[in-house]
């Protein structure tokens, strides 16, 4: 099994490549514990209240389908459909117990684990990832409805996708942007049948007015708070850290008492129909 350590292949953001796409997530959350990794705490419920707040305006005859974009092993579909927090699934992944399973014995113990702690207000969510075998793993365990090993940067979505996204009312995303680029975002709001709606946590060193604009073609109204951010992780190492200091100043953001202590930060970015 792969120890996480993150490869810095540039002086600039350290990749975790070695983690992101493991038969089961045990090597991502023993190697992002370290780190304190939290960002899909942050995502719980900004995306319980969006789903909500979706269903309310548009009304609908089923529940909201979610699309989470960069799903990797289905993390934000766990705390989004199940009474769990992101410290309990560390626990569970890192924890002496699952150390000892094999990928197929724990997939049997997930399939168990998430079934008993299913929230009776669960809706169903399809996953995309180029990480094909952390998909497979989501949808093995029950966390994913539907589940797509596709890259949209490198080809347009496949008929099983575009058929998935028809429905979709909800788009989230709390890592990728950057590695995923308005490209993405195009492809699937071309297959959208239903209005909706994107919400995106973006690391401040990563611009994102090209999404927001390219959103905007499809009648999508973006906003976001400047004032109020999400703590990611832990830097690496100095070197990461002058990285985001300088890239979050070029972006014209003011990093101190955020990136300057010591954590990579976010914004949640909101893009509706302009009518809502």
């Amino acid at each position: 099994m792969s120890s996480g350590r993150p490869s810095i292949t540039t002086p600039g953001k350290a990749r975790f490549d070695d983690i992101y796409n493991q038969p089961d997530p045990r090597a991502y959350f023993h190697g992002l514990a370290p780190l304190e990794y939290e960002i899909p705490h942050h995502g719980q419920e900004v995306f319980r209240r969006a789903r909500a707040d979706r269903a309310a305006v548009h009304g609908t005859d089923g529940p909201v389908t979610v699309l989470d974009l960069c799903c990797s092993y289905g993390i934000n579909a766990a705390l989004l459909n199940h009474d769990l927090t992101l410290a309990e699934l560390y626990e569970h992944y890192t924890g002496p117990e699952a150390e000892s399973l094999t990928t197929a014995e724990l997939i049997e113990v997930d399939k168990e684990f998430y079934v008993s702690r299913r929230r009776p207000d669960a809706t169903p969510v399809i996953g995309l990832d180029a990480a094909d075998q952390a998909v497979r793993y989501a949808l093995d365990v029950g966390l994913l409805d539907e589940g797509y090993g596709e890259n949209l940067e490198q080809a347009p979505p496949g008929p099983g996708l575009r058929r998935a996204v028809e429905r979709c009312g909800l788009i989230t995303v709390t890592g990728g942007i950057g590695y995923i680029t308005k490209s993405t975002f195009e492809a699937l709001l071309e297959c959208a049948e239903v209005p909706v709606w994107v919400y995106a946590f973006v690391l401040r060193t990563v611009p994102y007015h090209p999404v927001a604009a390219a959103l905007s073609t499809f009648g999508l109204v973006t906003e976001t708070d400047p004032a109020r951010t999400y703590p990611q992780r832990l830097f690496t190492g100095p070197a990461e850290q002058r990285y985001a200091i300088e890239q979050v100043r070029l972006a014209g953001h003011d990093p101190i008492g955020l990136e300057t202590a010591g954590r990579y930060h976010t914004q949640l970015y909101r893009s509706r129909p302009g009518t809502v």
